[in-house]
């Protein structure tokens, strides 16, 4: 895993994971994207994480924002309980590659990583 930026945030990316979100962001167009990070019932260790881009103007006095140089993570206060101090890499390698979650509040993890149980 590559070092984490900005360890004081309740989530941390690393720069790989940074970067990839960014490109990603710019292919789909809208710099006026953030990162909606949570989790919801269900995977096989009880608990899944969701991930995926959301207007800037969705965000509510219930989500945290966390800011990495002008772009934003949001997590909503429930999901911050399963997911503080979760640091969100990426890889490029062809197995295990993609976004990977370490996730300090998880007591069992499933083998492919996408979901857990705390």
């Amino acid at each position: 895993m590559t070092q984490a930026i900005a360890v004081s945030k309740g989530i941390q990316l690393t720069e790989n994971a940074l970067k990839h979100v960014l490109m990603l962001r710019q292919q789909q167009g809208n710099e006026d994207l953030c990162l909606r990070v949570g989790v919801r019932q269900g995977g096989c260790s009880g608990m899944s994480y969701l991930m995926d881009f959301e207007n800037t103007s969705n965000i509510t006095e219930h989500d945290d924002i966390f800011d990495y140089d002008g772009f934003k993570i949001i997590c909503d206060r429930k999901s911050l309980l399963f997911l503080y101090g979760l640091v969100l890499d990426y890889s490029n390698a062809m197995i295990g590659g993609g976004f990977q979650f370490t996730n300090p509040n998880a007591n069992q993890t499933c083998g492919c990583g996408k979901s857990f149980a705390a």
